[in-house]
């Protein structure tokens, strides 16, 4: 078959789908699409707006947003001003409102929930960069806890710049391979999301050159791994709970094979619970298994596959691991001190719940989630929860990413701002309100949501928004 378009496909690979797609039309299809664009998505982020007010907040602009069967708060987005200004550059996407995700990302984390609605504990184990671990701290709406894990170190800070963007509390980020899991935190999990390293076939149409270094021997070596990660994750998961194995890319050998290799070894404890009733139009995708596998053109999407696991009962423990944990460098407070951070966290227009305990390490206070906990001490984590502020001789300074995740838009120092002020705080300019301001800190708001907390020195703003976050450009 010769394809000389933009997109670069192996003739191996076009052999390897032939038996997924035998009829000529299909494939004609699949080719076809693979030289668009994809369309573009996002997915609203309930934990600081509700999808009707989201909506109603962009009204007003020119977009037309389409909504994503199978998840409520997915939309596919088409713009009028898509020229004019990048979409994360907009103020909604700057506080957090929504976060970019292509719609077939989102089906893994809604099999995930639909199959354990309530988890105490999740662990997302190929986290980066942030999508699934934001859509399941939303689904868990900040309670309980997740171990959100990525192997590669450069990666992780992206998890955590993303994490902190949306308003997640109630997440601890570790830096392993996801094959350590298994034996280090055995039977640990409720659910667990293994959107697994792949050869990424289903994303050729974001990248015309996905499959430049594709091949027949490369797959094995990837799907040998993935049998490993699976392995794992499958002993870190408790007896009753629930894994969803994902992955973008489209052949049976690091998809339906996995899955196949986990049932052979583990033949008394694997139930594959079938997804063709997730959402309407699921069994447009669904195997006969009932796992869904997306090709590109049937939802005018990226390429998919999903599979949700029951483990039915339990499975002889991994060799205990040999890594040293280390000492935990963070305390918890004391009733006195947890008082006097409280009231003056009150103060600045900070609450958060009893899901979220403070703990301390030198001059910094954190708020860890509470069912973490019995997790500390087990396994080494690079990040935990927020980092709430740091003590000073007189007081504290409020961390920023705390400030817009626990922060109260009623709170008596709430200050409105205005687009063009707004716009100059995400600059990293002072601002200069001509109206009255109150006294002391300054909870900062825009269009309903708090976006920082600053100083009044005479009658300016003082700018404090972390440097890392200024943006340049145009804005809104």
């Amino acid at each position: 078959m010769s394809h000389a378009s933009r997109v670069y496909f192996p003739q191996d690979f076009l052999d390897t789908m032939q038996p997924l797609l035998p009829d000529a039309q299909e494939m004609a299809r699949f080719i076809a699409i693979s030289q668009q664009p994809l369309r573009r998505s996002l997915r609203v982020n309930t934990l600081k707006i509700s999808v009707s007010d989201f909506l109603q907040l962009v009204a007003d602009r020119p977009w037309t947003l389409t909504p994503v069967p199978w998840c409520d708060e997915g939309f596919w987005i088409e713009r009028d001003d898509a020229d004019d200004l990048p979409l994360g550059n907009c103020a909604e996407h700057l506080a957090g409102l929504f976060y970019i995700q292509e719609a077939s990302s989102m089906l893994p984390v809604s099999a995930l929930f639909a199959g354990c609605p309530a988890p105490q504990r999740v662990m997302d184990v190929a986290a980066a960069p942030g999508s699934k671990t934001t859509q399941i701290a939303a689904c868990m709406h900040n309670q309980g806890t997740i171990l959100a894990n990525e192997f590669s170190a450069s990666r992780v800070k992206v998890l955590h710049a993303n994490i902190s963007r949306c308003g997640v509390t109630n997440c601890a980020l570790t830096h392993f391979d996801g094959r350590v899991f298994g034996a280090g935190l055995p039977e640990t999990f409720d659910a667990i999301l293994l959107d697994a390293p792949c050869s990424g076939e289903g994303v050729i149409r974001k990248d015309p050159n996905a499959l430049r270094n594709w091949s027949l021997s490369s797959t094995a070596a990837i799907a040998a791994t993935q049998r490993e990660l699976i392995d794992s994750a499958f002993h870190a998961l408790r007896p009753g709970g629930t894994l969803v194995y994902s992955t973008c890319t489209l052949n049976t050998e690091e998809n339906q094979h996995i899955i196949a290799w986990l049932q052979e070894t583990y033949p008394d404890a694997v139930d594959i619970e079938p997804l063709d009733t997730l959402f309407p139009g699921a069994e447009r995708v669904a195997t006969a298994q009932g796992f869904l596998h997306v090709f590109p053109q049937l939802f005018d999407s990226e390429g998919f596959f999903v599979a949700r696991l029951r483990k039915r009962q339990a499975i002889p423990p991994l060799p205990t691991p040999g890594y040293k944990v280390g000492k935990l460098p963070f305390s918890p407070l004391n009733r006195k001190q947890q008082t006097l951070v409280s009231e003056a966290a009150e103060k600045v227009g900070l609450r958060w719940g009893a899901e979220l305990s403070l703990w301390q390490r030198d001059k910094e206070i954190w708020l860890f989630p509470s069912a973490l906990e019995p997790l500390l001490g087990r396994v080494r984590f690079s990040r935990i929860g927020l980092k709430l502020a740091e003590e000073l001789p007189r007081g504290y300074r409020w961390q920023h990413h705390a400030v817009t995740a626990l922060g109260d838009i009623h709170a008596a120092n709430g200050v409105t701002l205005s687009d063009s002020e707004a716009e100059e705080w995400y600059r990293g300019r002072d601002i200069y309100p001509e109206r009255h301001l109150p006294a002391g800190e300054l909870l900062l708001c825009h269009r309903h949501q708090v976006i920082g907390l600053a100083k009044k020195v005479a009658t300016r703003i003082k700018n404090s928004y972390p440097r890392e976050l200024v943006r340049d450009g145009r804005l809104f």
